[in-house]
């Protein structure tokens, strides 16, 4: 007889249920963050056209 003792197997762990509800939470993050991208693209793409906002003309220096 071998000096082992006989253990019982234990079953496989099941995954867990938290999995789906990240899953599905990073699914939602990841078209929020598409929609903010496609905003500011079509922000930007506004912007672009009408040109710098502040203009404050040539800086002059002061010198002494």
């Amino acid at each position: 007889m071998s000096g082992r003792k006989s253990v019982k197997k234990q079953p496989l762990k099941q995954p867990n249920k938290q999995a789906k509800e990240t899953a599905e939470e990073d699914k939602a993050f990841g078209q929020k963050q598409k929609e903010e991208q496609k905003k500011l693209e079509e922000l930007k793409a506004k912007a672009s056209r009408k040109g710098p906002l502040a203009t404050a003309g040539t800086k002059k220096s002061s010198k002494k």
